[in-house]
């Protein structure tokens, strides 16, 4: 049995502008394809991609706002045409008024040079560039390691800005490059893979988990410029949301609506957080109030630390030795989940067996002693009731007289 192709989705800001096109929110999208605004939230970022029923419903609800979009753009240009043409109209004279056609001048024809024998011969055309070689398609490794170069250093950085510890930014980019490797056709046809590996090291190195762990209780040295420190001290008392926020709009320059959706919140909310975020940090270092000097700051002391990035093929073979063992583990779990219930129905019992129940005393009956020899009353009783009916008296007949 062959199954049907998912239904194609736009990409997720595509989905996001739609959705802000018809002036829907979260919520009312949420309610009419049946899920909650979170997950609409994540898949308007590209953390996550419906399937299923859910698929089908959100693909034809997309589509649905797409032709109404078209249908709004095709109409809206049919009235601009018909007021050209009637602002054309207007300014056209009510008479037309008809001009004699003027005389065609004949033309005598030209006399042709006679050749000369000291004439240079006409230059050769000069060879035509021949067209560059197609470009050579590039090997998923390849465009990964293309894209760690690219991108790693930078984002160790930035994740730095979040966390104030080098080792756990550095951590915190090679997770999130490993789990794109896990995924990389899906990320190599993102139209942002480098916002999704992006928003996969933020979501890990601001994971609550990360307290729990033994090396938070060994602090790192702080940076040596004083300056440095008290930025960056002042960032670590930002709530967790309000730092991101802080630091993908003022340090790495997205627009509002590109942090919104990263972070997974409504472009007010984003804008809130933004706004506290400054006010915080300008209550502070008020030498920071301006933006344009708050994002030369962060990216200062971002580039005066030492933070290094492992080399590409070294995280791609340690996100396939992690796969590795997930999926061993996986297998002895399955295993051992299938030999415990097989040990199980082997030794269970068939059928219900009552407990017996504990004996209790009974007040004014004597224990029960051990057998003796009997007595002689006890003789002479055991022989009376032998001897007697045990059934009771013979049935009557009844007879007729």
């Amino acid at each position: 049995m062959t199954r049907s192709p998912a239904t194609p989705l736009p990409p997720p800001k595509a989905r996001r502008r739609l959705r802000e096109t018809a002036a829907l929110t979260q919520t009312q999208l949420a309610t009419r394809v049946g899920v909650t605004p979170g997950i609409v939230r994540a898949w308007e970022s590209g953390r996550t991609t419906p399937r299923g029923r859910k698929r089908e419903a959100y693909a034809r609800l997309l589509k649905t706002l797409a032709e109404e979009e078209a249908a709004r753009q095709a109409k809206q240009k049919q009235q601009e045409q018909q007021e050209q043409q009637e602002q054309q109209e207007h300014q056209k004279p009510d008479e037309k008024q008809e001009s004699a056609p003027a005389p065609v001048p004949k033309l005598e024809p030209e006399s042709k040079p006679e050749p000369q024998s000291d004439a240079k011969p006409a230059p050769e055309p000069e060879p035509e560039p021949r067209p560059e070689s197609a470009p050579v398609a590039l090997t998923p490794a390849q465009a990964f390691d293309a894209l760690y170069a690219f991108s790693a250093p930078a984002l160790v950085r930035q994740t730095f800005l979040l966390t104030g510890r080098r080792e756990q930014a550095r951590e915190s980019v090679e997770r999130a490059f490993q789990a794109a490797w896990e995924r990389w056709p899906e990320v190599a046809r993102d139209r942002d893979p480098v916002g999704w590996v992006r928003a996969t090291a933020y979501e890990y190195a601001l994971s609550p988990w990360q307290r729990f762990r033994p090396r938070h209780r060994h602090p790192e040295p702080p940076p040596a410029d004083p300056g440095d420190r008290t930025l960056l001290n002042t960032l670590l008392r930002l709530p967790p949301r309000h730092r991101r926020t802080l630091v993908l709009y003022d340090g790495v320059g997205l627009d509002l609506p590109e942090t919104a959706a990263e972070t997974e919140a409504s472009t007010p909310a984003t804008a809130n957080r933004l706004l506290h975020a400054r006010e915080a940090v300008a209550g502070r270092l008020p030498a920071l109030a301006d933006p344009q000097v708050l994002h030369r700051r962060l990216t200062e002391l971002a580039s005066n630390e030492r933070l290094r990035a492992a080399e590409p093929p070294a995280v791609r073979r340690g996100g396939e030795r992690r796969a590795r063992l997930r999926t061993r583990a996986a297998i002895a779990f399955t295993v051992a989940l299938i030999g415990t219930t097989a040990l199980t129905a082997r030794t269970a019992p068939t059928h219900y067996e009552p407990p017996v129940s504990p004996g209790q005393a009974v007040r004014g009956v004597p224990h029960r002693v051990a057998p003796g020899a009997l007595s002689d009353e006890e003789l002479e009783l055991r022989q009376k009731l032998r001897d007697q009916m045990q059934d009771g008296p013979e049935r009557l007949l009844p007879r007729l007289e």
